[in-house]
């Protein structure tokens, strides 16, 4: 027996235009697998970079599906499954491939490894846009980079979904977060979600900004989202054996390591927390306890409704005039 399913897919690479909403035959779940029902979609940069081909994998063409991350209830499970069962309210946990397994769908048929419980009492557009942003900090700050207290971290991109959640993760862990944004307009924004400074890069010096108010010392942490040759110069604002951890690569060109040393380097990737059943835990725990105590809660930037505004959410993402996350409502 076969369910048809309404489903982003795109044929060539190219801009928001090339995607194309169509029917598609999704077989029963199979062994392992589960059929969930989307409810809502949140979207990432990687879906973009996957779109237009400069993300680290190729897309296969033609009919590549995208998207990461969805928050939706499961429909039906196949044989072996025991973690969920038809009814349970679910997210992805953004460990899939994305052109094999996207989720701009009404309907995916996943892994079972693919998904995790949503945390209680957590409605759709909430769900799809927690998962990837806090897991990706938490794991990045709090188990690559050793976060605690007291320590100064500079956050670029701050005005992204990660970057919105890396504040709230350092100040969770009462450390001291240092944001970078490009546009004044987004300072009063990211102070109110907890950023102890903001540094507007258009019109100020990150690394003189940084050195002055951490006493000239540096950051201990520095976490980036740009890469190229600025993760580099990123280096003169870590301090004396800081921890700089690279995450994304907005720039051109390869991720260039600073040579102000003693310094440890990181290349983050959310895959070495959320490939594995005890790193899943640990995250679902995480994202879960931060809800429910307030001290995580995601910043939506714009909601969208129905698959066909998929290419009107990827304008709105690749324009970077947002701050926090884009969730389309399916």
């Amino acid at each position: 027996m076969t369910t048809t399913a309404r489903t982003v897919l795109f044929h060539e690479i190219g801009g928001p235009e090339v995607f194309t909403v169509e029917e598609t035959a999704l077989p029963d779940p199979g062994p392992g697998e589960v059929l969930l029902r989307v409810e809502a979609l949140g979207l990432n940069r990687a879906e973009a970079l996957l779109r237009a081909g400069t993300y680290y994998y190729q897309p296969t063409l033609p009919g590549s599906r995208n998207g990461y991350e969805a928050a939706g209830e499961v429909v039906a499970v196949g044989a072996g499954v025991t973690a969920f069962a038809p009814g349970d309210p679910v997210l992805t946990a953004a460990n899939h491939h994305l052109s094999t397994h996207g989720v701009y769908a009404d309907l995916a048929l996943l892994p079972e490894t693919s998904l995790v419980p949503r945390p209680a009492g957590t409605d759709a557009v909430t769900a799809a846009a927690v998962w990837l942003t806090c897991t990706t900090a938490y794991g990045a700050l709090v188990e690559r980079a050793g976060l605690a207290a007291g320590d100064h971290v500079l956050i670029t991109g701050a005005s992204s979904g990660v970057g919105t959640a890396a504040i709230q993760v350092a100040r969770r862990a009462g450390a001291v977060p240092i944001a970078t944004t490009r546009s004044a307009d987004k300072r009063q924004a990211l102070l109110d979600l907890g950023a102890e400074r903001v540094i507007v890069t258009d019109t100020e010096d990150v690394i003189k900004e940084t050195r002055r108010l951490t006493g000239d010392r540096g950051a201990e942490i520095v976490l980036d989202a740009i890469g190229g040759s600025y993760f580099r110069e990123l280096g003169a604002a870590a301090a004396p054996d800081a921890t700089m951890v690279s995450y994304g690569w907005l720039a051109d060109g390869p991720v260039e390591l600073p040579r102000n040393w003693p310094v440890t380097v990181h290349g983050y990737a959310n895959f070495a927390l959320t490939g594995t059943a005890e790193g899943r835990h640990r995250a679902a725990h995480y994202v879960g306890s931060g809800l429910a105590d307030g001290t995580l809660r995601p910043v939506i930037a714009e909601v969208y409704d129905g698959l066909d505004r998929i290419g009107d959410a990827h304008r709105l993402m690749e324009s970077n005039r947002h701050t926090g996350k884009i969730v389309v409502r399916v």
